[in-house]
């Protein structure tokens, strides 16, 4: 007899049921403010500016998540067009998420008269803590799993705790299997650690956190992608899939099997090739933009926006003497000078 899995509801509001998924993105999407609120006041940057920006990027991004993910799940929601809008129940994808929330920053950013990759610095640890908190919504809607695994496994190699363990029972499946949104968020956690030293360096120019950011969690995601069964994919060369297996074989030395790819759907791992695909660019960029001189500034230096400059009020000097103190130019001609002032 195997333990109920978690109520993913929770808690209802007559006939409003709350789901644990939002919840827990909602928290995540705070914890996420919360750092960057707290790095933009060593640059003097106003809460309110991230409050803002939170309010236009949480929306952003989950439409960029679950356009990605209806994308490449299209043959499965065509004939059922209301499952689109039923985010609750799962189905979002985090590149996608990243490709709506980057749109929305750079078009926001440059409203408000802030460089793109200052701002996206200070928000390269909110990324991670967002995934790392909300990788717990997967857990609870038993979604993002890994392959099948033994019972042992779970309890005596990764020392879980029973509730982790209980929940990774997959009913529908008779099976235990791989937690991979822990991986994912363990990952995420020490990737947080990672940039928070970095940023502390000197040596790190403008848009080399967010760069490193991209680079370190594509490199977790692409191995932790091939343990899933529910990865999104194509059909593509088998060069390329025998490519990516290569670099993913490591990973059996370990003892990890990858997880069951149904060949008549695809074999080639979108988030997979998206991941090598990202790292490479990432390190071009920090090259490319180094060697032109585009990243200039360091991580460190002030950040100065040009609207709040330019809106600033002007401060008049105030008159030194009784005579400067005019209240009318001059050049009116209606105006009487000093010198007819003295005749009358």
């Amino acid at each position: 007899m195997f333990p109920l899995a978690l109520n993913p509801i929770a808690f209802s509001i007559g006939a409003l049921s709350v789901h644990w998924y939002g919840l827990i993105l909602g928290f995540g999407a705070l914890a996420g403010l919360y750092l960057a609120i707290r790095e933009g006041k060593r640059f003097g940057i106003p809460q309110e500016f991230f409050m803002d920006m939170l309010l236009l990027g949480v929306p952003s991004a989950i439409i960029g998540a679950r356009i990605y993910f209806v994308a490449f799940k299209w043959g499965e929601y065509r004939n059922n067009l209301l499952d689109v809008f039923k985010i609750w129940n799962g189905g979002i994808a985090i590149y996608g998420a990243l490709i709506g929330a980057i749109i929305c920053g750079i078009i926001y950013f440059r409203y408000k008269g802030y460089s793109f990759w200052r701002i996206a610095d200070i928000c390269a640890p909110s990324l991670l803590a967002g995934q790392m908190i909300g990788r717990w919504g997967n857990f609870v809607n038993q979604e993002a799993y890994g392959g099948p695994v033994q019972e042992t496994f779970l309890r005596n190699n990764l020392h879980l705790p029973d509730f982790i363990v209980n929940q990774m029972y997959i009913e529908a499946n008779q099976a235990y299997h791989h937690p991979t949104f822990l991986y994912e968020s363990v990952w995420s956690l020490v990737g947080i650690v990672l940039l928070m030293v970095l940023r502390r360096q000197r040596f790190m120019r403008a848009g080399e956190l967010f760069l490193s950011y991209f680079i370190w969690y594509s490199v977790g995601r692409f191995f932790i992608e091939g343990l899933r069964t529910d990865s999104l994919a194509f059909k593509g060369g088998s060069g390329l899939a025998s490519f990516i297996n290569g670099l993913w074989s490591p990973m059996k030395g370990l003892g990890f099997e990858q997880g069951y790819l149904d060949p008549n759907y695809g074999n080639i791992r979108i988030s997979q090739l998206l991941s090598l695909l990202i790292i490479v660019a990432a390190v071009l960029l920090i090259i490319i933009r180094r060697t032109t001189g585009a990243a200039k500034d360091h991580y460190s230096d002030p950040i100065v926006s040009s609207k709040t400059h330019a809106a600033d009020p002007v401060v008049m000097e105030q008159p030194d003497t009784p005579e400067q103190n005019v209240s009318v130019p001059p050049s009116d001609p209606n105006h009487p000078t000093l010198e007819e002032d003295k005749k009358e």
